[in-house]
């Protein structure tokens, strides 16, 4: 497993971790080889090994008994300098000395943890090396953003595959290996409960929401550069949309579910411009503690109207959800931390309840939250003890960390399908490009952008995008 970029931010706080995980569980093998490829002329195994120790402590996983020899065993690095051809070449060689010291396969997974942009060049430089082909089997592991816009994505997939073929490919979307996002493909196909209500004459509406109760940390200058629609909507939301909304697969096999995934965008007009809200964060608080506006944040242009909150309504016109609003909302300093899939209900086609004042009925809904205390609630309506007919909303919950052990970490499940060859859980090419089209009216308009303070759910404008929740049934 190559790592370029392998002493950057990405390598230190999720890929080391999760190897180092993975390893000790015996998921991936004691002779898994991990060598790190980066700029740092100054490191050799011995001083890159002292910092991935390091690097493990923060993450909570010290040098203990347990794991005291796996950076020994497993962690090699190769400086690659400038970058130069001259440079990959000598990459080729240490990872064949390397095949030949343990006495391996030729299997190669290529990880990309580069800065945005910068790994099209590694991957050209990876076959002007002959890097591209291998005794065994060969994989490139792409981080997001794909592209900025339709026409950026068409070309990147066009240079890539010049040296890789599709099946070679895992564009990863970090969203994905989160376990109730998986699970929601068996929670809709495995249960004939949800199966069969899960159409536009049950469903009301579906409303994903991102919600981050952080700033733009350190990545002022990327984030200013892309904003949240490139940044969260055009990847991990609509994601999260095609999953929902998807057809039954064919089996279930990764080109067979990306297929459906694929049909769900075709089935989508790009986005009415007239239909989204934008808005930036300024000054407010956040837990009761002072927080700066988004242009105080260090590395955001002056004047910056680049946005950090997005809602928008759009449709997929097809026959299972013709008529049915899918609303998308993220953004940065909101009131909390919250990443869930609201699916409301239609109310009774009849009430019963005319002539008792008390008997408010609401419409179920269906919250999965991916994020905290991933789980399901179903809201439904009972009556109350003692009073005449007295309706309350109560529900059933399902939380993963009372029925399971701790769940994994994403990179670690991706890791592992990666290493599997289970294209599932990745983005294919023809998914990128048809994700961008919907979003190109949206990128090519001029919009306002609203203030909103930090620490409240974004600007007020929104409210007339998002799609009331738990209101009452009229009668």
């Amino acid at each position: 497993m190559v790592v370029i970029g392998g002493t950057g931010d990405l390598m230190r706080r999720k890929l080391l971790p999760a190897m180092r995980r993975l390893t000790e569980e015996g998921v991936l093998r004691e002779k898994t080889v991990i060598l790190a490829a980066g700029r740092r002329t100054t490191f050799d195994d011995e001083s890159y090994r002292k910092w991935a120790h390091e690097a493990l402590e923060d993450a909570g996983l010290p040098h203990d008994a347990q794991g005291s020899g796996w950076c020994e065993r497993c962690l090699h690095y190769q400086a690659l300098g400038e970058q130069t051809p001259e440079d990959f070449q000598r990459l080729k060689q240490r990872i064949a000395e390397l095949e030949r010291e343990h006495n391996l396969p030729g299997n190669r997974v290529f990880y990309m943890a580069t800065p945005p942009g910068a790994f099209i060049d590694m991957t050209e430089m990876l076959g002007e090396a002959g890097l591209n082909e291998a005794p065994g089997w060969t994989r490139i592991v792409v981080e997001k953003p794909f592209g900025h816009d339709l026409a950026s994505a068409q070309e990147l997939n066009e240079r890539v595959h010049r040296n890789f073929s599709e099946h070679q490919i895992y564009r990863i979307d970090h969203y994905l290996g989160k376990e109730t996002v998986q699970n929601l493909l068996t929670f809709r196909f495995a249960n004939t409960l949800f199966d069969s209500v899960w159409n536009r004459d049950r469903i009301a509406s579906v409303e994903i929401t991102v919600a981050e109760d952080i700033g733009v940390e350190e990545r002022g200058e990327f984030y200013d550069s892309v904003g949240a629609l490139r940044d969260m909507v055009q990847n991990h939301l609509t994601q999260l949309l095609t999953i929902t909304a998807m057809e039954h697969p064919v089996e279930f096999e990764a080109d067979a579910i990306r297929d459906e995934k694929v049909k769900v965008l075709r089935s989508m007009a790009p986005m009415d411009p007239s239909q989204v809200i934008f808005g930036q964060y300024t000054a407010g608080e956040v837990d009761g503690e002072p927080v700066r506006g988004y242009l105080d944040e260090k590395g955001v242009t002056v004047g910056s109207r680049t946005p950090t909150f997005v809602a928008l309504r759009g449709y997929v016109q097809n026959w299972r959800w013709q008529g049915v609003p899918f609303v998308l909302r993220t953004g940065k300093r909101l009131a909390e931390k919250r990443t869930q899939i609201v699916i409301s209900f239609r109310c009774p086609v009849l009430s019963l309840f005319q002539r008792h004042p008390h008997a408010t009925v609401r419409a179920n809904s269906l919250v999965i939250t991916l994020q905290p205390d991933e789980g399901f609630d179903l809201c439904f309506e009972v009556k109350a003890p003692r009073d005449p007919l007295r309706l309350h909303t109560q529900s059933l919950s399902f939380r993963y960390d009372e029925a399971f052990e701790e769940l994994p970490e994403a990179y670690e499940t991706l890791l592992v399908d990666i290493v599997e060859g289970d294209q599932t859980l990745f983005v294919r090419g023809d998914e990128v490009e048809e994700s961008w089209r919907l979003y190109a009216p949206l990128l090519q308009a001029e919009q306002r952008v609203y203030p909103y303070a930090a620490g409240t759910m974004g600007p007020g404008e929104a409210n007339r995008i998002l799609v009331p929740r738990g209101e009452a049934c009229p009668i």
